[in-house]
């Protein structure tokens, strides 16, 4: 059955993405827009079972609304998961049934579940049954040769009998022989108008599109037909548009921060996360992009890129670099 405290407002959310969006990154963001739904990077269920949770599910509590990304597709394992994300105080729980890395293929995760619409089905139910938190799944149109639109409502049939009511639909198919991830992200062509079609036949649902989107209009053009919209790549190298995010989508008048104070309230932080022993490069690299297409803004990315990973390296690396960026 579905959550009844889903209240999330998810308008608009920045994509789950590996080796992208970790805590920094996602503390990052929320400076930037206070409503975005954000999410992290796929933990896959054996990592939070067989490893060290606390390494995979620490976040900052700034980062409300937070949503886990799950990978796994043992519907046991799913569940005892989700309850941890729900312990641990996430938002919103995730299944990843759209990665398609070769990696993940292996071990029966991402898209290739697309093929096996009653197992995730089934995966959906128990974690739902786990916890009281909203539950949601994210996938792509198809996989190899099951591209028809006839199948993808099919899926989203049988998947829907879980009782999940948010879909987040990547808008072009994987293809899992032959592409890399990377490709994948590119090469499949984008069908917007089928994540459309899926709205018009399942209106109960909230559907979320997600592929290719980079402005705040062709969001706004996107939400004449769906829910809300996932922006991914984009987000992450182009950061400072979501700072136009909370005004256009959330009604909030708060007068939208400028780069440089986005930057000098990462500094707090910073020096918090440093002091627990954190790298500087790990924190800066979210950070490169905030000047994008901006005067100056090669040389504040030059500057932190040739000096961030040095030893002992501190703050004056970011405050030399904002030096390099005129006002």
């Amino acid at each position: 059955m579905t959550s009844s405290t889903d209240t999330l407002n998810r308008r608009f959310t920045v994509a789950p993405m590996m080796d992208w969006t970790d805590r920094h990154c996602r503390y990052f963001h929320r400076i930037l827009s206070k409503h975005a739904v954000l999410y992290t990077e796929m933990v896959t269920t054996g990592a939070l079972i067989h490893a060290d949770p606390e390494r995979f599910l620490r976040f900052n509590q700034e980062e409300h609304p937070v949503a886990l990304q799950l990978g796994g597709s043992n519907a046991k394992e799913l569940a005892l998961c989700t309850k941890m994300a729900e312990d641990y105080g996430y938002d919103e729980v995730n299944l990843n049934v759209g990665c398609p890395s070769d990696r993940v293929q292996n071990n029966m995760i991402g898209a290739c579940l697309m093929a096996h619409p009653a197992l995730v089905s089934e995966c959906l139910s128990e974690m739902q049954s786990a916890v009281s938190i909203p539950v949601t799944v994210k996938h792509r149109l198809g996989i190899d040769d099951m591209d028809s639109y006839e199948e993808l409502h099919q899926f989203v049939e049988t998947v829907q009998e879980s009782g999940c009511n948010v879909f987040i639909i990547h808008a072009r198919k994987a293809i899992l022989q032959g592409l890399s991830p990377k490709e994948n992200r590119d090469i499949p062509p984008l069908k917007y108008e089928w994540v459309y079609q899926i709205k018009q036949a399942f209106p109960e649902l909230e559907i979320h599109i997600n592929g290719g989107i980079k402005t705040i209009d062709e969001c706004k053009t996107h939400l004449q037909h769906v829910d809300g919209v996932m922006l991914g790549r984009e987000a992450y190298q182009n950061p400072y548009l979501l700072s136009e995010v909370d005004q256009a989508f959330y009604a909030d008048s708060r007068s939208q921060i400028s780069r440089k104070a986005a930057a000098m309230a990462m500094l707090p932080y910073i020096e918090d996360q440093l002091s627990q022993g954190a790298a500087l490069n790990h924190i800066l690299r979210h950070m490169l992009g905030l000047f994008h297409a901006q005067r100056g803004g090669k040389q504040f990315r030059r500057f932190i890129s040739e000096n961030a990973h040095k030893p002992g390296a501190t703050i004056d690396v970011l405050l030399e670099a904002l030096e390099r960026v005129p006002d």
